[in-house]
């Protein structure tokens, strides 16, 4: 039972990453050059835009990398090595939530 919850919590962990890239790759594109009619509203410069899709696939790395920590058995180096994959991704996913 717990191989297939760890496996569970894999696919999962997978399936997140990948919609969560392929959203962020498909998302929309730059405007064109607005028209010079009015001048535009000042944005708050303190404000990072969010990105909501790459904050909660952080959130579920994360709880898949404790379920990883957590477990009793080693699944020959493949739990560390899954690890070291999960932490990897988050560090990407950080890069993805510092851009605009």
């Amino acid at each position: 039972m717990k191989k297939i919850a760890f496996m569970s919590v894999l696919i999962t962990a997978t399936l997140v990453l990948t919609l969560a890239f392929s959203a962020a790759a498909a998302g929309p594109k730059a405007p064109a050059a607005p028209v010079a009619s009015a001048p535009a509203a000042p944005t708050p410069a303190a404000t990072p835009e969010r990105h909501p899709h790459i904050d909660e696939a952080l959130e579920h790395m994360r709880a898949a990398k404790h379920e990883l920590e957590v477990a009793e058995h080693d699944f020959q180096g493949h739990r560390v090595k899954s690890m070291e994959h999960l932490d990897q991704a988050m560090h990407e996913a950080e890069i993805c939530m510092s851009m605009k």
